[in-house]
């Protein structure tokens, strides 16, 4: 990296294969819908109030209210993250702990306006330059790291919370439905509406579960390795910066934890 030059990817941005894959395995649904000749039959408002009502209600209940709010925003990254590359990153704090080695540790105060956007990086590096032991910037990093992790899982076990019920919603509505049709077998205009009520809860809780909550569940996952691995190349970076240490050995030390196929050779 130049030392007046940026670090990190390119702004958040739709993550292709999340909306992808989603609109592909609703596509098809609707088309064997449509294909059958009665869509109108599949829409079924008292259904749907159970359905994603119901687990949004019950999901809440396992949770504080605060939980819930700032999964919001943990849930938001699997549709729009910022994708980093590991290695690109690797290079370039390894340019960074030149500069640092040759020049002096004061000079990299002209670096940090360029890395605000990784602000875990920007702020270790930041104290570092300030004067603070890189030991005690490396405990502070990695004390940060491992709450930002919490709060990537406490996000995944709600949506992997919220499909275990949703399926269960559906066949609570089930449920109601049979339960109004055995009520009114002497009025036959109530069957059919009934019968709807009691079919389409389970399919929307099958579909709910199994098309939008588990994958985006397993997405924020992969995500959240992807963003621990990333920071901790930068806890890496940091530390070896604080100690002087040269960057030959922070290039080993990053290939440690990189996985093989992108280790990076920067020095011959």
């Amino acid at each position: 990296m130049a030392e007046g030059g940026g670090i990190g990817g390119s702004k958040a941005s739709l993550d292709a294969a999340t909306i992808i894959g989603i609109v592909i395995a609703f596509a098809l649904v609707i088309a064997a819908i449509v294909l059958g000749g009665s869509p109108d039959s599949f829409i079924n408002p008292p259904s749907i109030l159970i359905v994603i009502g119901g687990t949004i209600g019950v999901t809440t209940a396992c949770f504080s209210l605060g939980e819930m709010l700032r999964s919001g925003k943990l849930i938001m990254k699997t549709v729009l993250y910022r994708k980093q590359d590991p290695s690109t990153i690797a290079v370039q704090t390894i340019r960074i702990a030149e500069v640092a080695r040759k020049q002096g540790v004061l000079q990299l105060q002209n670096v940090l306006d360029n890395i605000k956007r990784e602000q875990f990086f920007h702020k270790g590096l930041a104290l570092i330059v300030d004067g603070t032991p890189a030991d005690e910037v490396e405990n502070m990093m990695i004390g940060e790291l491992e709450a930002m992790a919490s709060r990537h899982q406490k996000g995944a076990n709600i949506l992997h919370k919220a499909a275990e019920f949703a399926p269960a919603m559906g066949l609570i509505g089930t449920l109601i439905g049979l339960v109004q049709m055995l009520g009114n077998l002497d009025d036959p205009s109530t069957i059919g509406p009934s019968m709807a009520v009691a079919l389409l809860t389970t399919f929307y809780g099958a579909v709910l579960s199994n098309m939008v909550l588990v994958p985006l569940a397993s997405k924020l996952e992969r995500n959240s390795e992807e963003e621990i691995l990333i920071n901790q190349l930068y806890i890496l970076a940091t530390a070896s910066i604080g100690r002087q240490e040269n960057p030959r050995r922070l290039e080993m030390m990053l290939n440690s934890i990189l996985p093989p196929q992108r280790r990076v050779q920067y020095f011959d």
